[in-house]
């Protein structure tokens, strides 16, 4: 055997990354339903690789949609055991003129991997597998219990998982679930992200005349649909920014010292930002920076409003119908169905006259949070800074994850977000890549990890 996992790991590099370009070749986009075969093709190649480096009852799941990949090594005795969660689909490559190469022909150039899934999440993924590999390989068995979970629909909302992990969980139970499929804040920053915000979205739709009338003949006489949407949209913030329907920030945890200390160290520029957003000033809710708003404050946007005549020209009309889409961001520990609820107690007390109005609902996820200072996340910050030597970066996701909240509730362990991907990588665009500095480095703090997670 040869002495050590670094050493191992640099022998083997250029066999890992051939059998990465492997499955960087499958085209599993899981939202085109003639890559059905493809999808179940990756997942067949990730039970392949996990029988190969020796996990044990390797099995390829059916659900109503693509395949869920498990398996486990349980030999570990009285060790706790870590759930490892990854995908292997990807997304659409359109439009497909604008990647330099092909994207199901990985390409290495500039110490970087060009390919679909480069960065997200099959690269990340796969480096779990290779980690686990070096281990076996150098000490003949590993430091944990290890478990995978590893689905083929993620980048499609992972509509078939909430029911898999609910059916399977006593085989998925663990002490400790780990996904690497987020970025570090910065080249050389290693990064945790210890919380994601959950998510609620309804749609408004009002109504009032019978059909779009004339404004000379009806104008001054009859509610207008836009004019009452409008008003409601109006009510739901105030002139600081702040959400006004009552009782949204009522089971808000408010963010703590340490965690506005971890955020200050980030050192977002928000100059910067306003720059390149090209606005004349940032907005939102008064008391908090713009990253503690963008990442660990819930909000209510809205995404869209529409109604009346849009056509080129004008047309004078009164609308009949008006409609908007609003979602919520939510922070721990709002309820994703009582903040809906909420929205339409707010939403009916501020109905104008002349209309009627019909409330839809429609995505929800619940938020999520690891405390910084939970030992699985300093024994993460440990690896990460044994081998970055850089001192690691907390962070919130300001989007939603909602398959993390159904891992939380229903497995009950503590979740580590260790990402090594890049803001930068064009995930979800073409020439997506993965800096293989950050595949070598995490590779080695992976390996790290397992050893420090022996010490809690």
């Amino acid at each position: 055997m040869t002495h050590t996992f670094e050493h191992y790991l640099k022998e083997n590099r250029n066999k890992h990354l051939n059998e990465l370009s492997s499955l960087l070749s499958i085209p599993s986009i899981s939202a085109l339903s003639e890559h059905k075969n493809d999808t179940r093709a990756a997942a067949e190649w990730i039970a392949d690789s996990l029988k190969n480096i020796g996990m044990e009852n390797v099995e390829v799941f059916p659900t109503n949609g693509h395949p869920v990949v498990y398996a486990d090594w349980l030999k570990a005795e009285g060790k706790p055991t870590v759930l490892i969660y990854g995908h292997y689909d990807v997304q659409p490559v359109d439009p497909i003129e604008l990647w330099d190469t092909p994207p199901f022909e990985p390409s290495i150039r500039d110490n970087k991997i060009f390919a679909r899934g480069a960065s997200d999440d099959k690269g990340q993924t796969f480096m779990h597998i290779k980690a686990l590999e070096a281990i076996l390989e150098t000490t003949g068995t590993l430091p944990l219990n290890f478990k995978f979970c590893i689905e083929g629909e993620e980048e499609i909302g992972s509509p078939h998982l909430d029911a898999f992990i609910e059916e399977k969980k006593e085989l998925l139970a663990a002490d400790v679930i780990v996904i690497s499929d987020t970025t570090m804040v910065d080249q050389g920053k290693p990064t945790i992200c210890y919380g994601v915000r959950g998510l609620c979205g309804i749609q408004i739709d009002v109504k009032g005349a019978n059909s779009d009338l004339h404004s000379g003949l009806y104008g001054g006489g009859v509610q207008n649909s836009i004019h009452a949407l409008v008003e409601i949209v109006n009510s739901f913030h105030n002139q600081n920014g702040q959400v006004t329907v009552n009782g949204f920030y009522d089971q808000v945890i408010p963010l703590k010292d340490e965690e506005r200390e971890a955020f200050r160290a980030l050192e977002v520029d928000e100059e910067k930002v306003r720059q390149e957003l090209a606005v004349n000033s940032l907005y939102g809710e008064e008391g908090y920076t713009y990253f503690e708003r963008i990442s660990a404050r819930p909000t209510l946007e809205v995404n869209g409003i529409y109604g009346g005549f849009q056509g080129e020209g004008i047309k004078t009309v009164i609308p009949s119908e008006a409609h908007a889409k609003i979602t919520c961001r939510l922070v721990p520990d709002q309820d994703p169905d009582q903040i809906v609820e909420l929205l339409k107690q707010h939403i009916e007390k501020n109905i104008p006259e002349g209309v009627e109005v019909n409330i839809s609902v429609f995505d929800k996820g619940a938020p999520y949070v690891t405390p910084i200072d939970h030992p699985v996340i300093q024994a993460a910050a440990n690896a990460y800074e044994k081998v970055y030597n850089a001192p690691v970066s907390y962070t919130r996701m300001g989007g939603s994850l909602p398959i993390i909240a159904t891992l939380d509730q229903t497995l009950k362990a503590p979740i580590v977000l260790m990402g090594f991907g890049l803001p930068t990588e064009n995930f979800h665009a073409p020439n997506e890549h993965f800096h293989l500095e950050n595949f070598d480095k995490g590779l080695l703090t992976l390996c790290h990890y397992w050893n420090e997670l022996t010490n809690i």
